[in-house]
């Protein structure tokens, strides 16, 4: 049974001047992030991971851009964003509900990432506050994800896996992770002790459920959001 689906309209990856259109789909998001929220997340995971790294400052620039509501100067991940969808190709991205109950992403081919990063950002840009604060939240986690379409990847987006995720989410490179997790530039030496609770602040209010969060894997992103926090303060243990 398919869930939730959403189409990305885009130029092929040959075209010198590449383009990118938010197609229609059908994404359920009542209890933000909900299964559509779950299936942006998914598109975002598999394709951030095959991203470039001379694109990722952009990426995070956007994400800033987007959750706050502010506009986007294009181009963007070298996309121009367009709304009709002339000589542009579709691709097409599913959630789809198992004979197990086990949910699963039946997600397009992988060609070129960025234009399914971008039509997913842009399409969760789109949902009010504060439900855009928690999508966005689950998207950043969606980021870090590296194993491809897997089956755990739904497992990893939901929290449903045991909390060892945490560690060995950090385990290669602990201090970055913690500054991208915390909305920090990467490679930042010394982040102001301020800046870092306050962000932990602003991302744990979107998180959590008294303040309008999802409940589906709160905890485990509460846990992550922690973990990030002591790392780039330097401390052992959570004080509240």
């Amino acid at each position: 049974m398919i869930l939730a689906e959403f189409d990305v309209w885009h130029s092929r990856p040959a075209v010198p001047t590449r383009r990118v259109a938010v197609g229609e789909g059908n994404l359920p998001m009542d209890s933000a992030p909900g299964l559509g929220g779950l299936l942006l997340a998914g598109i975002v995971a598999v394709n951030a991971e095959a991203l470039s790294e001379e694109l990722r400052p952009g990426l995070h620039d956007l994400f800033q851009r987007l959750e706050s509501g502010v506009s986007v100067p294009q181009p963007r991940l070298r996309h121009r964003l367009q709304e009709d969808r002339i000589g542009l190709t579709r691709s097409t991205h599913r959630l789809i509900g198992g004979d197990s109950n086990r949910l699963e992403f039946d997600l397009a081919p992988l060609s070129s990432p960025e234009p399914q990063i971008l039509a997913a950002l842009y399409r969760s840009g789109e949902e009010p506050m504060p439900q855009r604060r928690t999508l966005f939240t689950l998207l950043r986690s969606a980021t870090r994800w590296r194993g491809g379409n897997s089956p755990d990847l739904v497992d990893f987006l939901t929290g449903q896996e045991s909390m060892h995720s945490v560690e060995q989410w950090a385990k290669g490179d602990p201090f970055n992770w913690a500054l991208e997790l915390l909305g920090f530039e990467k490679n930042l030496s010394n982040p102001d002790g301020r800046l870092v609770r306050r962000n932990f602040r602003r991302l744990l209010r979107g998180v959590h459920p008294d303040h309008g969060g999802s409940a589906m894997g709160a905890g485990a992103r509460i846990q992550e959001l922690k973990t990030a926090r002591n790392i780039l303060l330097g401390r052992g243990e959570v004080r509240r």
